[in-house]
This record gives structure tokens, C-alpha cells and sequence, in this order.
């Protein structure tokens, strides 16, 4: 007999992390930091830090990095009981490194455990249970079997009444854009929720106007969220439309996990039963809150400290 479903489910690809202490290049630095990230586990420690009940399911490598990766999401209180350590293939690695101040990335991800996942592999009933499931496009993108599991995933839900989440998190460094939009776009067709950023949504849509763009969110039946148009997220929902602005961040240390700060938010939001606007004001604290410190999940806030903004209570410090 299968336990209950947390409410909010999602999966893919985390990797191991290493980089240089403060703004050094790998050449020059005489040790690494270790830590991990990945979109959709970042997401997942968001939303439990924020109160919800979400699990994070993929494959890691049966070494070090993937014993480390689910023990931290076990203690940040995600559920990963579906999730699978490989004997056959390793854990993804990336190390990041800030050259000529601008932050470069260095992936070794090929063969990796969570390059090899099949749709045969998921557990239905554990889908069907929850109330929402969280893909990104950084999933689909990694190799043929993870797409086709993303898409078994996505049918599973739908079929079930289950809520899908979409954010495209575009990586043209694992496609090129044509590929992209044939793989993404239908997914987006398929979404309750779609949250791109705007600079992906020029790309997947090949235009920078406007309202060609709003043309085609308006055809798809999901709540349109769109990241960075000018410092504010524009709502689209039902043809009607909001723009809301960034919440202000006092200072900018690492802009690196404020895509899944956000989008940890705005699902938490909707889980608490905001409308689309009100989990928007919440997903824009809890993505300024990360950018002040560094690090892919490490600021995500708790739910404490963002409510007191929501509410827009004094911080006092005892």
C-alpha cells in the first residue's frame, strides 16, 4: 500500500556543485566549495521551507554526491521517497566560477543517473496523488528517455486531475532553440501554470514583440507568469492582465536560484489558496530574499520571515 502523496511533486536533474571561495577563477583557486543544486530540488527546499508538503523524485549516482544530495533534501524536509541512487551511472557535476565578472558555468553531465530516466520508472500512483506537479524544460532537455518521461509524467497528472506547473528554464546549452520549442512548447500547452521569463519567451516564440507574444499565452489555457518584463512580472489570466512590480532587494549578492526562489513562491502561494496575484507578491519577496546571499538554495527564506513582508510588519531584532 502505497503512503499519501506530499501535495506538490516534482523531479529532474541535481547535480554536485564546486566552486572557487569569493570571485575566483577554478585555475586560480586553491580549493572548491562543495555543495549541489538543480532547478527542480531547489524549488522542492523552497517549498517545504515555506510550510508546503512537496517530494522531489529523479536519479543520482550511488557515490558521495548523491548520498549527500538526498540526505540535505531529506533534513530540509522534502520527501524523497521515490527517488533512485544508480549503481550503473554517476551524479552530474558542475562547477561555477565568476571570470571577468560574469558567472560561468562547466557541466559534466553525460551518462549521468538522471540522463538515463524512463517513463517506465515513475511511480503513477504517487503522481496521482498529489494536488500539483513542477516540471522544467532543464529536464526534457537532457536527453530522449527524460523527455519521454516528462511528457509520461505530465499525462499521468493530467489524466489524474493533478495541477502542472511549467517553467521553460531554457538552456541552450543543452539544445539548440529549435529543438527547444518543439519539445517546450507543447508542454506549455499542456500547463495549469506557465512561468518563462521574458528573454524566454523572445526566444521560443522568435519575437520581441509584445503583443504577438501575449497573442500566443492568451491561445493556452494555463496562468501565464512572466519573469523580468522591465522589473515586473506580468499575469495573463483569461485574457486579463497585471503587472505587478519586483519587490526590491537590498542588495544583490548572487542572482543565481532567484528563478526557483520565485517560482518556490508562487506555488506555495497558490498551494495556501491565494489567487494568481497574490502568490506573484509572495514568489517576488521569497526571489528577493535569495538574490542577498549566495548560493543555488542556501537563502531560501522560511515562511516566517516572508510573511512578515507580505504583511509588511517591522523586522525587529530581539
Amino acid at each position: 500500500m502505497h503512503e499519501a502523496s506530499p501535495q506538490i511533486l516534482t523531479f529532474g536533474e541535481t547535480m554536485a556543485l564546486f566552486m572557487p571561495q569569493e570571485h575566483k577563477s577554478i585555475e586560480r583557486a586553491a580549493t572548491l566549495e562543495q555543495g549541489f543544486g538543480g532547478a527542480e530540488s531547489n524549488v522542492a527546499i523552497g517549498l517545504a521551507r515555506l510550510g508546503a508538503s512537496v517530494g522531489w523524485f529523479g536519479a543520482l549516482g550511488d557515490d558521495p554526491f548523491g548520498k549527500l544530495i538526498l540526505k540535505t533534501l531529506r533534513g530540509e524536509g522534502v520527501d524523497i521517497s521515490r527517488a533512485k541512487l544508480s549503481s550503473d551511472a554517476p551524479t552530474g557535476m558542475m562547477f561555477r566560477e565568476h571570470v571577468a565578472g560574469r558567472l560561468a558555468v562547466h557541466y559534466f553531465r553525460k551518462h549521468s543517473a538522471a540522463s538515463r530516466m524512463l517513463p517506465e520508472e515513475l511511480d503513477e500512483d504517487y503522481i496521482r496523488g498529489a494536488k500539483l506537479l513542477h516540471v522544467t524544460g532543464i529536464t526534457a532537455a537532457l536527453s530522449d528517455n527524460c523527455r519521454k518521461t516528462v511528457r509520461r509524467a505530465i499525462d499521468i497528472a493530467k489524466e489524474a486531475g493533478v495541477l502542472v506547473s511549467f517553467d521553460p528554464n531554457l538552456r541552450l546549452k543543452l539544445w539548440t532553440i529549435e529543438e527547444a520549442r518543439e519539445a517546450l512548447l507543447p508542454l506549455a500547452e499542456d500547463a495549469d501554470y506557465f512561468l518563462p521569463g521574458w528573454d524566454e519567451l523572445k526566444l521560443l516564440y522568435d519575437t520581441d514583440d509584445y503583443g504577438a507574444i501575449k497573442g500566443k499565452l492568451n491561445e493556452l489555457k494555463a496562468i501565464s507568469v512572466i519573469k523580468g518584463m522591465d522589473d515586473t512580472t506580468v499575469v495573463l489570466d483569461n485574457g486579463r492582465e497585471e503587472s505587478l512590480p519586483f519587490y526590491p532587494a537590498d542588495q544583490v549578492v548572487d542572482t543565481v536560484g532567484a528563478g526557483d526562489g520565485f517560482c518556490a513562491g508562487f506555488l506555495a502561494g497558490i498551494m495556501k489558496g491565494m489567487t494568481p496575484i497574490e502568490a506573484v507578491r509572495l514568489a517576488s519577496i521569497n526571489g528577493s530574499l535569495v538574490v542577498q546571499m549566495r548560493g543555488d538554495w542556501e537563502a531560501l527564506p522560511e515562511w516566517s520571515v516572508v510573511e512578515q513582508r507580505l504583511s509588511a510588519k517591522a523586522w525587529v531584532e530581539r
